[in-house]
């Protein structure tokens, strides 16, 4: 159980940092070369049907041990890190016996119980941080970790009874693309889950309906002192563009099953500017409500202009899965059952966010996610408890004992 720790460390150190602005896939080479490794680790291991195809997908096969008509189970993790922060040159350190009080990193980066409260929950327990200079990187390489230790457990155990077990690595799941090549027939499994939540507990099988906006904005530079009812400054039209948008649906007031408008990144001059949007909701008509009311705003920008100067590009990146779990819902009631066979209490909520589970699961592979117990994610605060990744790889262990039970249909 205790490699987690030392696997989890030895692959937050290796910089795989995905990139949104990339041509190509995996979006970054580093992403390979991590993966390269982790082929050599999974056939060390004594793993089957080990492959990295030309995407970079890294599959492999747990054989059955038991009944060969056995459901199919997969696991699910990215190796990619989010482009938010720095992932290079991660410096991962344990805090034992952590005491409750601020924890201080590098660059005056502080832990601050008064600011993450949720800290304070794993008094007592050892605890991974980076150093404040990086991500930590948990998310999701902790997941990585956890279901190749399983995998070693599953492997090496005499008493765990299980059916064919698979198992796949992906890429560039930070930058919305993880599952785009990703061949759900050949993978073969009935249904998986995906170890990339949060805290300990966390079981969710609904997300975000999510759509990017890129907006163009083509102004007119005339010298200042001459401009009058001439210039047409598009980091004002920007501005006026923000200012359209609902303030209070904006990700830092809201929570929950509130949805938001984001504004990722905003550059500009007086002759043009660019605004990146990413527009999230549970609730697929509220979901195009946003979308419909970004339409309108640029629309009415226009005709005040009197001509097609702000240009939009909107694209839907992924759905919530709910509509395909609810139908199968015994997918989650098996995370339940082996949460709560490992002392785990279930939590049961909606992901802020999206995981590669929401794309398989409108592929044909229905895909809850379930916690690999980090927190504070995509940031210099990241930390991730040992008690929580130990008790992540004990519920793979019972999610396959208790799928080894179930006959195929």
């Amino acid at each position: 159980m205790e490699k987690v720790v030392e696997r989890f460390i030895k692959y937050a150190k290796q910089y795989t940092t995905s990139d949104p602005g990339s041509k190509t896939y995996p979006s970054t080479d580093r992403q390979i070369t991590f993966m390269k490794k982790l082929v050599d680790e999974l056939v060390d291991i004594g793993l089957s049907d080990v492959e990295m195809d030309k995407f970079g997908y890294v599959t492999a096969t747990i054989p059955a041990k038991g009944i060969e008509t056995n459901q199919v189970v997969g696991f699910v993790a990215h190796v990619d890190t989010s482009p938010d922060f720095s992932g290079e040159n991660v410096n991962p350190q344990i805090i034992e016996n952590y005491d409750g009080t601020p924890v201080q990193l590098k660059n005056d980066v502080t832990i601050d119980p008064k600011e993450f409260p949720e800290i304070l929950n794993y008094v007592g327990q050892s605890i991974i941080t980076a150093d404040g200079t990086t991500l930590l990187g948990a998310d999701d390489k902790a997941g990585v970790a956890e279901i190749v230790t399983a995998a070693e457990i599953i492997l090496n155990s005499k008493n765990i009874q299980h059916g064919k077990i698979k198992l796949a690595f992906t890429p560039d799941e930070e930058v919305g693309h993880g599952t785009d090549h990703f061949d759900v027939k050949k993978f073969g499994a009935d249904f998986a889950y995906t170890l990339d939540g949060g805290e300990i507990g966390e079981l969710e099988f609904e997300n975000f309906n999510a759509a990017g906006a890129k907006i163009k904005i083509q102004g007119r530079s005339v010298h200042p002192g001459a401009s009058k009812n001439k210039m047409i400054n598009a980091m004002l039209v920007a501005h006026k563009l923000i200012g359209m948008l609902p303030p209070t649906e904006r990700p830092e007031h809201t929570e929950k099953y509130e949805g938001f408008y984001h504004l990722l990144s905003l550059k500009g001059t007086v002759e043009s500017a660019e605004l990146q949007y990413l527009i999230r909701d549970h609730n697929f008509n509220k979901f195009e409500e946003k979308k419909n009311l970004l339409k309108e705003v640029v629309q009415l920008i226009n005709l005040e202009l009197g001509k097609n100067l702000v240009e939009l590009e909107l694209e839907d990146q992924y759905f919530n899965m709910r509509q395909k779990i609810e139908p199968v819902m015994h997918v989650v009631e098996i995370a339940k059952q082996a949460m709560e066979k490992a002392g785990v209490e279930p939590k049961i909520k909606a992901i802020r966010g999206g995981t590669d589970g929401a794309r398989l699961s409108y592929d044909g592979l229905p895909c809850p996610n379930v916690f690999a117990g980090g927190h504070n994610f995509h940031g210099p605060f990241e930390f991730v408890p040992i008690p929580s990744m130990l008790k992540s790889v004990e519920v793979i262990l019972n999610i396959a004992e208790l799928v080894g039970k179930m006959k195929r249909p």
